[in-house]
């Protein structure tokens, strides 16, 4: 059965035919010109060459698929300075308005001279080519400007498309596969030259084009080379660009300086005979040495260069570049968010502070030096409440993603979980205690109760989780601050007492404790249980979980801010190259926790300074809570300030290990043991000491209601006249520790309560005194009747009415 004839395109001038043919018959002759109908697809065989080039011309494809080209992504901090650059191409598409006329005319003098005249293939130019090329071995190219533009169009998309044979294919210029590509460029030229001007034309390979090393378009070139726009291009800058693109490698002028002085010169020559320049500008062109007119500006791609702008911020950068790769509002898949970054043309603004990053830098590594022999990390994320703003990203650690990286170089950030850092997280110890004290709290307990916080052997059948009790299973932990005996929650908090919040959590249930850390943004941060909550277990209420000083950072500025949680946020704003906003992800700032409960919780982490943190010492100038944390063996070790502007989450230790930091130097200082308060604390303060010291108000913490300080009122138990152990016994089942003060001469019996205070009503957890007979009056009417007084009380004793 015959093959359908092929659809007839658009016809072509004589002209045009003409020049087709002188295409292929420059480079082959007949023979060849045969051989490249036969790699053709569809093309049949004919009798004589002009047909063959006009069925073969008709049959190629006439409409030339153009993408937005790649473009380098920029990121800024939060001030538009410039952190980072991100690119696949090092380029910047620009207006043919903003290209100087010189560089437009050495392109177009070097390129293609007839490039206004002609309609996309230029005949006088092939024709010259075929006599040159009938003269020597060496082969002279003829395609036009618009045909150099195709060709790197079709080269673009197929390396965009990941498609290395459409690569070759573009790039191939020798044999019947150079002639095929000759014949779709020329094809595709025609086309285009009726869709588009001649200044789009241009326009669009200046922007294309190749122009060195790693360089592409001529505003990359001119920033590269000369450290200006393409606007301000000379035309001696100008000529030496416009020489590059006949060999981007070889004729790289930082590169190969000789060789693309040589090809500048050409260039200069070129123009004079177009009249682009004098023969005065050429002479004195061609008197300069081109690496004197040099003003070398490299880009460097990737987050590496950060920190050569502020101070340690690699690690920012990098999380910025994770936070892009893992969330859906930059695209579907990983790769296509990628894809977006380094070829989107992106502006990413950030809520880095430079001057706030570069103060947690040094203070960081002020508190353990990166080359320190002791090899103990650190770490600081600085996190505005109420906005979630990222404002710093601190560690002892270079940041050094390539594959050569080892020692203190590396990539791995030890403020963020795994997926945003490759780290696994900490052991938080005592940082975590807060989130037993929020769910007191938010069950209606007080600061002002009592609970026993000495050590004793426990069992995990105490405690609740989900709604079921646990197995029995004995534990005896240790406090590690001290304490001992009944105490109240702000003393617990203050001394981090071990067994007074275990103690709390048996009146709990842990589920509740994990899943409120959880909601407060703090879960676990390995490869295998990141994201999940902390593990409902009595020792998880101690900190035995790993999390991260970003995590904690952002969770504690739900207290700062009165209950509202944000995601701990670094982007503010992203544009694409045309200027468009784009979605970002969304910091959810909500109402988490009651206003009220977190006033209470700042109250209550504000006597840090009294207890854990007193080697510290209270800040001066401004109001700060906290809380230390030191695992069971001086492993990890933290602090966790915060004021109502920021929170910093400091953490050292070692990063790979569980191994202690006891009996060692760390920075020339000898350390029996390393607590939370010995070098994260003091971290912590020297950076909040400076960074607030910025001239803006520094406001304190809404005070809580006295129901969160010493509880609500509830009816004291009346004990008068009951023997002093049944009536410690009955005031305590109500929940109301009770003390003997005293005796008292007194009919009644000896032991037998004669008063109490405070008495009708008060705070669960009120102490009350209890004063006993001594007996000195029995036998008398009416000793040792319950409720029977001293003369002139009316017969209430001497507990009536509300204590002090």
């Amino acid at each position: 059965m015959a093959p359908s004839p092929t659809p007839r395109g658009r016809q072509v001038t004589v002209v045009q035919a003409l020049a087709l043919l002188l295409a292929f018959v420059l480079t082959a002759g007949v023979g060849g010109l045969l051989t490249a109908g036969l790699v053709l697809p569809t093309v049949a065989v004919a009798n004589t060459a002009t047909e063959l080039s006009a069925e073969a011309f008709e049959d190629l494809p006439s409409e030339l698929e153009r993408k937005p080209l790649s473009e380098k992504s920029v990121m800024l901090a939060a001030d538009g300075t410039v952190l980072a650059e991100f690119f696949a191409e090092n380029r910047v598409v620009v207006s043919l308005e903003q290209v100087s006329l010189p560089m437009q005319n050495a392109v177009i003098a070097t390129e293609d001279r007839r490039f206004f005249q002609h309609g996309g293939i230029d005949p006088a130019g092939m024709m010259r080519a075929l006599v040159k090329n009938s003269l020597n071995s060496s082969q002279e190219g003829a395609s036009t400007l618009t045909q150099q533009y195709v060709k790197n169009v079709l080269i673009e998309t197929a390396v965009r498309n990941d498609d290395l044979a459409a690569v070759e294919a573009a790039r191939e210029a020798e044999g019947p596969e150079g002639y095929a590509r000759k014949l779709r460029e020329a094809k595709l030229a025609i086309a285009l030259e009726k869709e588009l001007t001649k200044d789009q034309i241009l326009e669009n390979y200046l922007n294309i084009a190749q122009f060195g090393v790693a360089t592409y378009g001529v505003e990359s070139a001119a920033r590269r080379y000369f450290s200006k726009s393409a606007a301000e291009l000379s035309y001696l800058e100008a000529a030496t660009i416009a020489g590059v693109t006949q060999s981007p490698t070889a004729l790289d002028p930082v590169k190969n300086p000789e060789a693309s002085q040589t090809r500048r010169d050409t260039v200069l020559r070129l123009m004079l005979r177009e009249g682009y320049i004098t023969q005065e500008e050429l002479d004195a062109g061609l008197a300069t040495p081109l690496i004197a007119t040099l003003v070398v500006s490299e880009a460097r791609s990737g987050c590496m260069a950060a920190g050569d702008v502020v101070a340690g911020s690699g690690y920012f950068c990098d999380y910025v570049t994770r936070v892009i790769r893992n969330d859906p509002a930059f695209g579907e898949t990983p790769e296509a968010r990628e894809e977006t970054l380094y070829r989107g043309g992106l502006t990413i603004t950030t809520t880095l502070d430079p001057r706030q990053q570069a103060i947690a830098d040094a203070e960081v590594k002020a508190g353990v030096p990166v080359d320190d022999p002791s090899g103990v990390g650190s770490a600081m994320s600085v996190v505005e409440p109420g906005t979630g703003f990222i404002k710093a990203m601190a560690q002892n650690r270079v940041y050094d993603n390539t594959a050569e990286a080892t020692g203190r170089n590396l990539a791995v950030n030890y403020n963020t979980s795994y997926s945003y850092g490759g780290s696994g997280g900490f052991a938080p110890g005592s940082t975590f205690k807060p989130f037993t004290l929020l769910e007191w709290l938010k069950q209606g307990h007080s600061l002002n109760e009592r609970v026993n916080g000495s050590v004793r052997p426990l069992n995990e059948n105490q405690f609740t989780a989900c709604g079921s009790r646990l197995g029995g299973k004995s534990w005896t932990p240790g406090n590690s601050e001290g304490g001992a005996g009944t105490m109240t929650i702000m003393d617990a908090t203050k001394n981090s007492v071990n067994l007074a919040y275990l103690t709390m959590a048996m009146q709990l249930d842990l589920c509740n404790i994990m899943n409120g850390a959880a909601d407060l943004g703090v879960t676990q941060s390995g490869a295998s249980s990141e994201g999940k909550p902390f593990n409902a277990y009595p020792s998880s209420v101690l900190g035995s979980d790993s999390t991260t000083p970003l995590s904690l950072a952002g969770a504690y500025a739900t207290f700062a801010s009165g209950g509202i949680y944000c995601k701990p946020t670094a982007i503010t704003n992203v544009k694409n190259a045309d200027g468009t906003d784009l979605p970002i992800p969304d910091a959810g700032c909500r109402q988490a926790i009651d206003p009220n409960v977190a006033a209470g919780m700042n109250y209550a982490l504000s006597n840090v300074w009294n207890g854990t943190a007193r080697s510290v010492g209270a800040p001066s100038g401004y109001t700060a809570s906290g809380k230390t944390g030191t695992t069971s063996e001086n492993e990890q070790t933290w602090f966790v300030g915060y004021t109502p502007r920021l929170v910093g989450a400091t953490w050292v230790g070692f990063a790979d290990a569980f191994k202690p930091m006891q009996r060692m130097p760390i920075n020339g200082i000898y350390r029996t043991r390393v607590f939370g308060a010995t070098i994260a604390g003091e971290t912590w303060k020297r950076t909040m000491d400076q960074i607030l010291a910025d001239g803006q108000p520094n406001p304190g913490f809404t005070e809580p209601s006295s129901e969160i300080r010493v509880g609500r009122a509830i009816p004291v138990p009346s004990v008068v006249g009951q023997d002093q152990a049944a009536a410690i016994n009955t005031l305590q089942a109500a929940g109301f520790p009770a003390t003997v003060g005293g005796t008292t001469p007194s009919p009644q019996t000896a032991g037998s309560v004669v008063s109490q205070s405070p008495s009708g009503s008060a705070p669960a957890g009120t102490p009350i005194t209890l004063t006993v007979s001594d007996g000195s009056g029995a036998g008398q009417p009416g000793a040792g009747q319950p409720g029977a007084g001293q003369p002139g009380d009316n017969g209430r004793g001497n507990g009536g009415g509300n204590g002090p």
